[in-house]
């Protein structure tokens, strides 16, 4: 008996383990150069955005995820507004192999992390006075294996800060 709870034992510690510890915002900004004088056009946006992720090893197996949203509204040729979110998280990872590893941080935990980002893009541009912008679903997988492939054709391996 005594051999069957060091073995269920053993294998509980080796087991892989996940678990979301935080959910923040890092920082956020918003800027509307042009107002109040936007206000008064016809309003006809085009919409850039930019999407970062980053991660930094913490003590132990906690890590902080860090996912950036860089949203840049032109009305016609001049800047309407500029937001940016970075919607961080504080992540317990242990025992995955390296691959899991890489593959959690770079594309689960940001999965994790978007809605809530682009819940705060929306309630920040709302709160400027623009109609919120509702952006669509990001499948962080296929950008993970993206930046994979170009990581491998460089010659680059996937590091954690």
């Amino acid at each position: 008996m005594t051999d069957q709870q060091n073995t269920a034992a053993s294998e509980e510690e080796t087991a892989p383990q996940f678990s979301l510890q935080r959910i923040y915002v890092r920082d956020l900004s918003f800027e509307a150069p042009k107002s109040p004088a936007i206000f008064r056009q016809q309003w006809d946006p085009s919409v850039g955005l930019d999407l970062n992720t980053r991660q930094k090893e913490l003590e132990g197996d906690f890590f902080e995820v860090v996912l950036t949203l860089s949203v840049t509204v032109k009305n016609g040729d001049e800047v309407a507004f500029i937001a940016e979110v970075q919607q961080a998280g504080i992540f317990l990872i242990k025992n995955l192999d390296p691959a899991s590893m890489s593959h959690t941080l770079g594309a689960f935990c940001p999965n994790i992390l978007f809605p809530y980002a682009r819940e705060t893009l929306d309630s920040l541009v709302t709160r400027g006075s623009f109609p919120a912008l509702m952006l669509a679903p990001v499948n962080f997988d296929a950008l993970y294996a993206q930046e994979l492939q170009r990581m491998q054709e460089s010659g680059e391996t996937p590091t954690v800060q």
